[in-house]
């Protein structure tokens, strides 16, 4: 991308007409709803909780001094990020963690991780070449 922002969702492709663009939002939607889904101490909980194996939602409801509709409501957010499955039981929801968990936000941050690393090396490499000219 040659930096040019068209507005929040869109950016110019470079190498192609005037005027083309990719719509960032296609790309960006599952990952945003994975760190929307973060983004709630609650949910960070319930995930924890699921760590350690299945529950129901009596059993994410204890713990968290909630009602079943409001665990409901989080377990719901966690669903749609595809970070949380449920399955009826008779008269019961089993909860448990979700096939993909955090794979795909786990990359995200290993590629930037990556990115910035190498960023603050060059920025070392330069402040010592900086430091040795200056002390001669």
């Amino acid at each position: 991308m040659d930096g040019r922002r068209l507005d929040r969702a869109t950016e110019v492709i470079p190498g192609t007409r005037a005027g083309a663009t990719l719509n960032l939002m296609v790309k960006s939607r599952p990952l945003d709803r994975v760190f929307s889904a973060l983004s709630d101490p609650t949910r960070r909980e319930i995930l924890e909780h699921l760590g350690h194996g299945p529950a129901t939602l009596s059993e994410l409801a204890d713990p968290l001094d909630m009602t079943l509709p409001g665990v409901l409501k989080h377990v719901r957010v966690l669903e749609g990020a595809r970070l949380v499955t449920t399955e009826r039981n008779g008269r019961s929801r089993e909860c448990r963690l979700g096939p993909e968990r955090l794979d795909d936000a786990a990359q995200w941050i290993s590629t930037y991780r990556l990115h910035w690393k190498r960023r603050l090396d060059r920025l070392d490499r330069f402040i010592e070449k900086t430091t040795r000219g200056a002390a001669k």
